[in-house]
């Protein structure tokens, strides 16, 4: 019988992830060399120490709850553990995370800890879920499976929700917010259906980096869905479709092909209603240009925003610098930025 008591070390690193990549809306997503890492250690009993002890280091340090029932991290491995049969946390605990990914900038920081949070039940359970059930547990929580996708698998990936039945929905909470909340109170928590998403890894040339231009400041994931138009033209769709096409297989080319990505990350469904919401967008999207900077590829938006994606093979810092100075023009927002390799193993659960 598993002791889940049992004293052990181990550590968990959720990569952060770009999505959308321009055409790709809500289907394309890319693993990012930029770990969300949460050191675990199940201590021997002992009357001297705390149950729980949880620190947190890194964006949104002051910010962040430090609670088992209030962090996104721990109320997910609680939600993995109750829908399990088991409803507490092993004792004494200890847990450290250190976060380097910007929060509310598009870099999947949330789907980071969603996917932290899924592994760090599974190891805490002993459950031994593979990959493909601990992307069902994701999805449960994360409902848009770009970013989680990317994080938990690894590498350019593109994914789709499958249509459930209604039996099937009876299982799945209105909101993730009512589910973990089910979770921490320890009620009966239901098992989530199997094969909510699918996914396929896409080629990726590893001569592209991925430059992150990031402004200093946030733009919620709702309040970015709220400017989005409920209908679009046919003609708008037509056009995301054709390029999303030729996108997925245009990155894996070698040599990359400058005109062709660059023409192919063009986009008419999100994009254009999120100017409202970062100020340049328009002028950023249209005059870094694959013709004006050699080595750029193509440039859109990170997720919903306000991170700035530039594709490129070389000049990043030159790529980098314009972005940030048109970001300046327009509301003289302080900015940084990375150069960031795709990464493809994906999220690790490694014993120390």
């Amino acid at each position: 019988m598993l002791n889940y008591n049992e004293p052990r070390k181990f550590r968990i690193k959720s990569p952060c992830s770009t999505a959308n990549i321009g055409p790709g809306f809500d289907v394309l997503g890319i693993s990012l060399s930029l770990y969300l890492t949460i050191d675990v250690e199940i201590l021997p009993p002992s009357d001297k120490t705390p149950s729980f002890v949880m620190t947190y280091s890194g964006e949104g340090a002051k910010d962040v709850p430090l609670t088992a029932e209030k962090n996104l991290i721990t109320k997910t491995a609680l939600y993995v553990l109750a829908a399990n049969g088991i409803h507490t946390l092993p004792q004494p605990l200890k847990i450290h995370v250190d976060n380097p990914i910007p929060l509310g900038r598009g870099l999947g920081s949330s789907g980071a800890a969603v996917v932290g949070g899924v592994l760090l039940g599974n190891a805490l359970g002993q459950l031994n879920l593979d990959r493909d059930r601990l992307l069902d547990y994701c999805l449960m929580i994360e409902r848009h499976p770009d970013n989680v996708a990317a994080a938990l698998m690894g590498g350019f990936v593109a994914s789709y929700l499958r249509e459930l039945s209604p039996e099937q929905m009876k299982n799945v909470p209105a909101s993730e917010t009512s589910l973990l909340d089910i979770a921490v109170t320890q009620k009966s928590v239901p098992q989530p259906p199997v094969g909510i998403g699918h996914y396929v890894r896409l080629g990726w040339n590893p001569d592209i980096k991925c430059i992150a231009i990031v402004p200093q400041f946030e733009v919620a994931t709702a309040k970015a869905r709220a400017v989005l138009p409920t209908q679009y033209e046919r003609k708008d769709m037509i056009f995301n479709f054709q390029r999303l096409a030729v996108l997925t297989t245009a990155l894996s080319q070698v040599p990359p092909n400058p005109e062709l990505i660059y023409n192919a990350m063009q986009d008419k469904v999100h994009q254009p209603y999120r100017k409202t919401l970062i100020p340049g967008l328009p002028e950023i999207l249209s005059t870094i240009t694959y013709q004006k900077y050699d080595g750029l590829l193509g440039i859109c938006l990170s997720g919903a925003g306000p991170t700035i994606l530039a594709l490129a093979t070389k000049n990043y810092d030159e790529i980098a610098k314009a972005a940030i100075a048109l970001f300046k023009q327009h509301g003289n927002f302080e900015c940084f930025y990375k150069v960031l390799d795709v990464v493809t193993d994906g999220s690790t659960c490694v014993d120390l």
